[in-house]
């Protein structure tokens, strides 16, 4: 299919290993010096399918994914970067749509993670979505997950091991002071734009601005990042995926295993 031509954002053969590997060239040459990032952890990133579960940061731009996607590619090839699962909103800008689906990004559903997993392709989730990634700068430090575990349902039902993506120092390219979330409650935004946030943010070269969507000039801020030894689930399949309380606890392993990471590394870029 002529690149032109892509439009079915539920499809998975648009994936390009040269666009790939153009992208993991642009990461090693600008984004990695820039932030001073060190990856550490792919190298011990098994083979088959698995989930890929990060904290997301810095709004639009999410230098994480990048990061992570070039390294794993330098590491063990295309089949190891993930398909990653984006919500609808980018997909629906068609230049933007004609840059990502190269790269592989998919819209964010159920099914589509589901044939991914099963086909024994890694996938890629930021469950935090927009809540996480404009969190306020006093919350960099913090998984913000909001309650969102459909993550841990897709895993199970899937039968794979999620692997854990920490990354630190991402969301300190700008300052959020806060992040709407309650003026988007009273106002009732949220229901028709489909955003949890309406941030005030101070950012380069912009100052202040108000509300979401915002291309900016990071901060040259230093990023780790370390993938953490698979997670694996004592049950598995729909059975499991539909028992809430295990659903639960799941959850609060995952997300407590990360937390602890992203403190240990917090305190790293501080000394």
């Amino acid at each position: 299919m002529k690149r032109g031509a892509i439009s079915d954002v539920d499809q998975f053969s648009h994936r390009e290993e040269a666009a790939v590997a153009r992208l993991a060239s642009i990461v090693d040459s600008v984004v990695r010096p820039y932030f001073r990032a060190e990856v550490r952890g792919c190298e011990h990133v098994p083979a088959g399918a698995g989930l890929f579960v990060g904290n997301h940061n810095a709004g639009l731009l999410a230098p994480e994914a990048f990061l992570l996607g070039a390294t794993l590619f330098h590491t063990h090839g295309i089949e190891a970067v993930p398909y990653s699962l984006m919500g609808d909103l980018p997909l629906k800008i068609p230049w933007l749509k004609k840059l990502l689906l190269p790269l592989g990004v998919v819209r964010a559903c159920r099914d589509n993670g589901l044939k991914l997993l099963a086909g024994g392709s890694k996938v890629l989730v930021y469950p935090g979505g927009d809540i996480e990634a404009l969190r306020p700068y006093r919350d960099r430090d913090r998984i913000i997950f909001d309650n969102r575990r459909g993550y841990i349902r897709l895993a199970l039902s899937a039968g794979v091991p999620i692997y854990p993506v920490v990354t630190a120092g991402a969301h300190s390219t700008f300052i959020i002071l806060t992040d709407g979330r309650r003026i988007m409650k009273f106002l009732g935004t949220s229901r028709w734009l489909r955003l949890g946030t309406w941030p005030i943010t101070l950012c380069l070269p912009w100052g202040v601005v108000f509300g979401p969507g915002l291309i900016y000039l990071p901060w040259p801020t230093r990023i780790i990042q370390e993938v953490l030894p698979p997670i694996y689930f004592e049950r598995s399949g729909e059975a499991a995926a539909s028992d809430h309380e295990y659903v639960r606890a799941c959850a609060a392993r995952v997300e407590s295993t990360m937390q602890h990471a992203l403190t240990k590394l917090a305190l790293e870029r501080k000394n």
